[in-house]
């Protein structure tokens, strides 16, 4: 196994420049989820509501792309493997930081894309907070790969393609069998891709036989993360409901007394972290207006507090572009029927460009910032 003709550089680096592209993207599209999510006080009001399927596409192409690099990390530590166990294990300063650098490189990564696998479908086996674990360690792999990619800039150069000179000086008759190693590796990758992207990328929704999400499946024909009962939300704690409105000019809605405002609808997607979405009409009364009946000044923000008895969201904040946007909505109706209580009854938030846990459920209290 040590021996085998395939550990070496060119299968290392061909593997690794579809794994960096991967990492890449992932940490990208990462940082654009986490600050949609935990917006910086000096960007709140800055964040886009546009495209309406903004955050659908970057958190689909994050969890699709880190599904990949799983099977790509793999490949890549079978083609390295040996050489963690060459002797002697240090050779110098020089090579102890290298081997250093690896180490937290190679740890770094498993953790990030298994910790990841496993909050999709919510398995949290861990008492580390996830968001925050995740976050960091997305900043360790960057740093951890650049510095790996610099150390080893005169091997990757040298193996980089068929023509390069470590390449040529690699025996011609491994062509054939690396060739097929790149082939299956990519086969690979575009099976758990083709079988996990439909819960985002609906036209292949047919095709999600391994993601833990189906954009079909769920109460009116959505899926749902937390439940009412997971949040504590029923019909006793309804029995009274009202919609408070706190701002300049404060009031409270009765549901009769909300319906009966104007209404507006909005054909939306509704995308979580975990990487599912699904587009679907809703209907309600705009954001936008509630807070201008509420005396709102040009350009405030909104807090948005739940039912529900617990949870990291509970309470979330919208900065401006999202709550003057006219597609805003606390939504009362899905595909045309009152909103099951699964998804929020009696009124919800949906907005354009906003992970799906901001898509505050169980609306109780609006206050104007």
């Amino acid at each position: 196994m040590f021996a085998g003709r395939l550990h070496d550089a060119r299968t290392a680096t061909a593997v690794g420049r579809w794994l960096g592209a991967a990492v890449a993207v992932c940490f990208l599209t990462g940082l654009v989820s986490h600050y949609l999510q935990h917006p910086p006080p000096w960007a709140a009001d800055t964040l886009p509501s546009r495209p309406v399927w903004g955050y659908r596409l970057t958190q689909g192409l994050h969890v699709a792309t880190g599904l990949a690099a799983i099977v790509l990390l793999l490949v890549k530590l079978w083609a390295v493997y040996p050489r963690l166990f060459l002797w002697p294990p240090l050779r110098g300063v020089r090579h102890a930081l290298e081997r250093l650098s690896v180490a937290v490189l190679v740890a770094a990564a498993v953790m990030e894309v298994f910790t990841g696998l496993l909050n999709i479908v919510q398995w949290y086996p861990w008492p580390f907070g996830f968001i925050q674990t995740h976050f960091a360690l997305a900043w360790v792999v960057a740093g951890s790969l650049l510095l790996h990619v610099a150390v080893k800039a005169p091997e990757i150069r040298a193996h980089w393609s068929r023509s390069s000179p470590g390449t040529r000086q690699l025996a011609p008759e491994d062509g054939p069998d690396r060739r097929s190693l790149l082939l299956g590796a990519g086969a690979a990758v575009g099976a758990v891709t083709a079988t996990t992207v439909g819960q985002a990328f609906t036209p292949l929704a047919a095709l999600d036989l391994l993601g833990p999400r189906h954009p079909g499946h769920g109460p009116q024909g959505l899926p749902v993360n937390r439940t009412a009962a997971a949040a504590g939300v029923g019909p006793e704690r309804l029995r009274d409901w009202r919609l408070e409105v706190r701002g300049p000019l404060p009031y409270s809605l009765t549901l009769p007394q909300l319906r009966a405002l104007p209404r507006a609808g909005a054909r939306l997607p509704i995308a979580c972290v975990e990487g599912w979405s699904k587009e679907a009409c809703w209907s309600g009364v705009r954001v936008r207006d509630l807070l201008a009946r509420a005396g709102a000044p040009p350009g405030a923000g909104l807090r948005v507090t739940s039912l529900e008895t617990g949870g990291a969201y509970r309470v979330t904040e919208m900065g401006r572009d999202h709550a003057e946007d006219p597609l805003t909505l606390l939504a009362l109706e899905l595909g045309g029927q009152e909103l099951s209580l699964d998804h929020g009854y009696p009124a919800r938030i949906i907005a354009p460009n906003r992970p799906g846990v901001l898509q505050t459920k169980w609306v109780t209290l609006l206050e104007v910032l």
